[in-house]
């Protein structure tokens, strides 16, 4: 499930529940298409994982996040 809209540009956020984890969820954000980075937690739900990676995302364009890509 992908999130990408025009304030997170060039920024898209996957939440996905966590296959041996049942219940459980994890974000991954991606940079033009390409993983830059995932949840290294897991979320007890897909509200929490979401917003959990948002906050990364506004993170990363503060210019407060990875800058390597």
């Amino acid at each position: 499930m992908a999130d990408n809209t025009d304030n997170t540009h060039p920024y898209s956020l996957e939440v996905q529940p966590i296959p041996r984890s049942e219940g459980q969820f994890q974000w991954v954000i991606r940079k033009h298409g390409k993983m830059l980075q995932r949840s290294d937690r897991k979320h007890p739900s897909e509200a929490e994982a979401r917003q959990g990676g948002m906050s990364q995302i506004e993170k990363l364009l503060s210019g407060g996040g990875d800058s390597r890509f």
